[in-house]
């Protein structure tokens, strides 16, 4: 990689991963695109729907892009209030991206999901290759999309590459409409309020990982050999995997005076009920070296020093 073009790049993780690239690969050499203007900007930015195949087309050929990748997307718990406009956005937008990097012969990247999988998987240690019959509109878009990307490497050569990523927790990026965006909000309210009222169940186990092991991975899925790549298009990766009490319990470790109630969202509840409790990340590890580096004591202790300094220098 070396002239990358992000659509997206405002969202959840499109915008860290701006931040992160144009340290390691020069802030000119990473176009940001999304659909708002953000407040502020580090580098070269255009404003693009990704429903315009056209200017997708043009914005990566004039930058002289030779990677796109393809963030734009609307999230579980959104995408199911409004399922026409989910999969319009999130298949079309999809397409125009292959396109755009068939036509202009660009290296492609775009993040799966464990929502790919359904309440018929095999739940422990889901295997990379298995059975996927989602129950929501977001998975059916992300099983639609892995599949769309192998067409578009077995019949036209276009270098894809994604991962399943599992909830993705941050200390930068607000929680938006995600079904695990508890993992996020919790870290928040503990800080803010030193209370949490967790709308998914205790018990309910679900795959997590932190965000620079979630940038880290996607770089280097993008700079391996692409001969080792047999997948391609859907790893399986993660860190860890717990519930609602556990988080809750690695935050006491440090703030013993933390307390969480339930209040659980039937709507989002049912989403995450039909999800993996865990992945089989060994096919990225043997194809192309995953590994993350936190733990949930190594995230919380993390996020919560961040988060302190982040919410008292905004309060101030």
């Amino acid at each position: 990689m070396k002239k990358i073009m992000i659509t997206g790049a405002c969202g959840q993780i499109g915008s860290e991963l701006v931040e992160k690239l144009r340290v390691e690969y020069g802030t000119e050499n990473v176009l940001a695109t999304d659909i708002r203007k953000p407040v502020s900007s580090s580098g070269p930015f255009e404003v693009l729907d990704v429903m315009d195949a056209e200017r997708m087309y043009d914005i990566a050929n004039a930058f002289g892009a030779d990677t796109l990748m393809h963030m734009a997307a609307l999230l579980s718990a959104t995408a199911e209030k409004d399922p026409v406009f989910a999969w319009n956005l999130n298949m079309g937008g999809l397409m125009n991206a292959l396109e755009t990097a068939r036509k202009l012969n660009l290296q492609f990247f775009t993040p799966s999901s464990i929502g790919a999988f359904g309440p018929s998987t095999p739940k422990d240690n889901t295997p990379q290759d298995t059975l996927q019959r989602p129950t929501t509109m977001y998975g059916v878009n992300k099983v639609a999309g892995e599949l769309l990307c192998d067409y578009y490497y077995t019949h036209f050569g276009v270098d894809t590459r994604g991962v399943r990523f599992p909830g993705l927790i941050s200390n930068v990026t607000p929680p938006g409409g995600g079904t695990t965006d508890y993992a996020v909000d919790i870290y928040y309210q503990a800080v803010e309020k030193g209370h949490y009222t967790s709308y998914i169940a205790e018990g309910t186990y679900m795959d997590m990982m932190y965000m620079p092991d979630a940038l880290q991975a996607i770089v280097d899925l993008m700079e391996a050999d692409s001969d080792t790549l047999v997948h391609r298009n859907a790893f399986n990766i993660t860190a860890m995997s717990f519930t609602p009490e556990q988080i809750a319990a690695s935050i006491q470790k440090v703030m013993p005076n933390f307390t969480m109630d339930y209040d659980v969202d039937p709507a989002r509840q049912a989403i995450a009920d039909s999800w993996p409790n865990s992945l089989d990340d060994s096919a990225a590890k043997a194809e192309w070296g995953f590994k993350a580096a936190y733990d949930l004591d190594k995230m919380t202790v993390d996020m919560l020093e961040k988060l302190r300094r982040k919410l008292y220098r905004t309060a101030s």
